[in-house]
């Protein structure tokens, strides 16, 4: 393909490329790490080259929009290419305002709208994408796809809505099937109602679903029983998708390192900014200790994590975003993933909630609480049972001398400031005995000390005989 990239594709992405590029409607499936969001954007680069958009529009969930504008973009689109991207925020300030309505004018240039998922819930999210797409010939991007796979969320009607306009629609995900194959309908339905051969979900779920009445509460439920024609499914999905794993791609590089911003809620800010003052008290203090200043940025670290210690000494939870985020995380996840955090609290929780979720047997722990003698079983059932999909320990206990190889996704919860633990932990999974490449998944509080921890293990910092009190007081 002969083609002016910024960055040049690697031989899967390319092969996604030529499938696709000129297409009006294509599904890439392709599992977190292998670089789909690369291949939207050099389809888009190349569909707006030829003439054929002049406007793009990724709506991709919360945690990663972020990304999109500060990263992948600037990354990975060509230096040639004119263009103007804004970022949607649910609070429209004036400037905002201003900076959404230029992206209506009519300029020889690639007009780029990133809105999160959730603001298609909203009527004014939903008129401004339609106002957006009717204003140009628009590529529609819907990043982490499933998303939208239940047709009754209003989110799910009006990003369908808003697609009838779009002149290219592009879905991309790494597990478009998360619970069942009915989750393929919505998504599909995005893309063009006929692909499937149905345009009714009840029909699509009666081709593909035997269902039974189950009587729960007084009430009379329908539930899926078995499900059937999945070779049919199947051989209907190709005709429109390119699926790749990593463990497919020959080509990619070693670590591949992926961030995901967490939104602070209400609670989390006001108290951030409540400890930030005491911090920056402390840290004015005539001697301030590397001791010190490590404990002030702990306590802030925590708040972004969900918790914080009470003046009395106590434990308390915070209401935190991080967990959803995490949630979503592991259901793009294909195989066995490896989640790290700072905090002991915060391992118990995850692996109560992976338990709800997954079940049980999904999950085992590794970190000062386990039991010596139930570590090394642990370890053994993550390896070899495969049910147990998912290890949650610290790495001040699980990251040094132990080999999880059937890993290929490793997951910071929240970070330590110690880089040589950071290391450490990173190895269990990319060593001796592992076939594939290993994905790194940052979670990050948004404009918090978060940022500056994991940018700085990032660089190789050892934050923790490198920061005092000046540098601290520049991070908060």
């Amino acid at each position: 393909m002969n083609y002016k990239f910024k960055l040049k594709p690697y031989a899967h992405q390319l092969t996604a490329l030529e499938k696709s590029w000129n297409r009006e409607t294509y599904a890439y499936f392709m599992e977190m790490g292998t670089g789909k969001t690369k291949v939207l954007i050099d389809n888009m680069s190349m569909l707006y080259d030829k003439g054929k958009i002049d406007g793009a529009l990724i709506i991709a969930p919360k945690g990663v929009i972020k990304t999109w504008y500060e990263q992948e973009l600037p990354t990975h689109l060509p230096n040639h290419i004119e263009h103007k991207t804004v970022l949607w925020q649910s609070n429209i300030t004036k400037k905002q305002q201003e900076k959404l309505d230029s992206l209506m004018e009519n300029e020889m240039l690639l007009h780029i709208l990133v809105m999160n998922v959730e603001s298609l819930s909203t009527q004014k999210g939903k008129e401004f994408a339609m106002k957006y797409v009717n204003c140009h010939n628009t590529l529609m991007a819907i990043d982490e796809s499933t998303t939208i796979k239940t047709p009754t969320a209003n989110r799910t009607k009006n990003i369908i809505a808003v697609g009838k306009r779009a002149k290219y629609r592009r879905i991309l995900t790494g597990s478009p099937v998360t619970k069942n194959p009915l989750d393929l309908y919505s998504q599909c339905e995005f893309l063009d109602p006929w692909l499937l051969d149905f345009t009714s979900y009840y029909a699509f779920r009666n081709r593909y679903a035997e269902m039974k009445t189950m009587h729960l509460h007084g009430r009379s439920v329908q539930v899926v029983k078995e499900f059937k024609n999945l070779g049919e499914l199947s051989d209907t999905v190709k005709k429109f998708s390119y699926r790749v794993l990593k463990e497919d791609c020959l080509d990619l590089p070693d670590k591949i390192f992926i961030k995901r911003h967490v939104k602070l809620t209400a609670e989390q800010k006001r108290l951030y900014e409540q400890m930030k003052k005491t911090a920056m008290a402390v840290l004015n203090g005539k001697v301030t200790s590397t001791m010190t200043v490590l404990t002030q940025l702990m306590r802030l670290h925590q708040i972004t994590c969900g918790h914080f210690t009470a003046d009395d000494g106590s434990e308390q939870q915070v209401e935190s975003n991080r967990m959803n985020e995490l949630m979503d995380i592991l259901e793009e996840v294909e195989g066995k993933a490896i989640i790290w955090a700072n905090y002991q609290r915060d391992i118990s929780n995850i692996v109560n909630a992976i338990s709800k979720k997954h079940g049980p047997g999904s999950v085992v722990d590794y970190y000062g609480l386990t039991a010596q003698e139930d570590r090394q079983d642990n370890i053994r059932k993550f390896q070899n049972d495969s049910k147990c999909r998912f290890l949650v320990g610290t790495p001040q206990t699980g990251g040094y001398g132990i080999t999880l190889t059937q890993a290929n996704t490793v997951i910071y919860y929240s970070n330590g400031y110690d880089l040589e633990k950071r290391l450490q932990s990173e190895d269990r999974a990319h060593r001796i005995g592992q076939t594939k490449s290993v994905t790194y998944v940052d979670l990050i509080a948004e404009d918090t000390v978060d940022e500056k921890i994991v940018k700085a293990l990032r660089k190789k910092i050892n934050i923790a005989s490198e920061v005092m009190g000046e540098e601290l007081k520049a991070w908060i």
